[in-house]
């Protein structure tokens, strides 16, 4: 049986193929009328699915699945940690111990920052979700890729 027992191997390949996001939506339902999603993903292509079931058994969480089900073309898949208590007992303290060398380090940081917040429930006050919008719009190389809308009034 093939497993990852390699910490510095998952980080240098988290590295190359992975992404720390933090989804944002308006939520009237919230009480800052705005909804937080933080996500650590790893995709790949079909034929290397096996390092993404691996990832999963490694972490003892998230799952695996189609990358774009909807879309013929894209034969991605990818592997997702959205659960917030296994992004703060799991997935953050792994990449703490095994720290990246490149420019996804600060993002991780932002992203760990987030989640921490979150954590204490600080996305609930419009001052918190502020703070937390700050930090998301600083990631993933200031944002560029990021539809800016008024979210927080």
């Amino acid at each position: 049986m093939v497993t990852l027992s390699n910490p510095h191997y998952i980080t240098g390949f988290v590295d190359g193929e992975g992404s720390f996001h933090v989804a944002i939506y308006k939520d009237k339902r919230m009480k800052a009328g705005v909804k937080f999603i933080p996500e650590f993903h790893v995709s790949q292509r079909f034929s290397s699915k096996i390092v993404l079931d691996l990832l999963a058994e490694y972490f003892a969480c998230g799952y695996v699945k189609a990358n774009h089900a909807a879309r013929k073309s894209d034969t991605t898949y990818v592997y997702v940690v959205r659960n917030r208590d296994d992004l703060i007992e799991k997935i953050i303290p792994f990449f703490e111990s095994h720290p990246f060398l490149t420019e996804k380090k600060r993002d991780f940081e932002l992203f760990a920052q987030i989640v921490r917040k979150m954590n204490k429930g600080e996305h609930r006050s419009i001052v918190g979700a502020k703070k937390i919008l700050d930090l998301a719009y600083q990631m993933n190389r200031g944002g560029v890729y990021r539809r800016r809308k008024h979210i927080i009034s």
